[in-house]
Formats: C-alpha cells, structure tokens, sequence
C-alpha cells in the first residue's frame, strides 16, 4: 500500500485530492519544514498531472498539439548548446 494519506469520502478528481493534501499539510506542520521525501511526492504528483493534461489536450485539440509539437522541435534544433 502506499505511503499517501487516505482521501476524504468527498474528494472528487486530481484537482481535490491536491487541495485536499495542501490543506492537511498547511493545517498539520505550519511550522515545521517538509522533508525531502514529502517535497519529492508532491512534485511527483504535480508531473503526473501536467503529463496527463497535456496528453488530454494532445487527444481534444489535435491540431493545435501538433502545432505545438512543431514548435518545440524548431525551438530544440535551433537551441545551442
């Protein structure tokens, strides 16, 4: 099982389940510094979500991914390293 707090019965979707962390967190440990693990987790989620954004937006908007697909290429060959 994972190290990840249960979710409320009401948490509904990435979005919730984000706020619902933050909130416990804030309300938990105002003073204390996160740990490196705890810091780690939350980034891990927050790429989960971005990639999974952008895979729906890939999925919704075609056309305009691949515009953008293009775009990052060009930007890539012509970056010097």
């Amino acid at each position: 099982m994972s190290d990840l707090p249960d979710l409320p019965a009401d948490a509904s979707g990435p979005a919730a389940d984000t706020a619902g962390l933050r909130a416990r967190a804030a309300g938990k440990n105002a003073d204390k510094p996160e740990s490196e693990t705890e810091r780690r987790r939350r980034r891990a989620q927050f790429l989960r979500d971005l990639a999974e954004a952008r895979e729906l937006r890939a999925r919704v908007q075609p056309r305009r991914a691949k515009a953008a697909r293009l775009r990052h290429a060009m930007r890539m060959r012509t970056f010097r390293w």
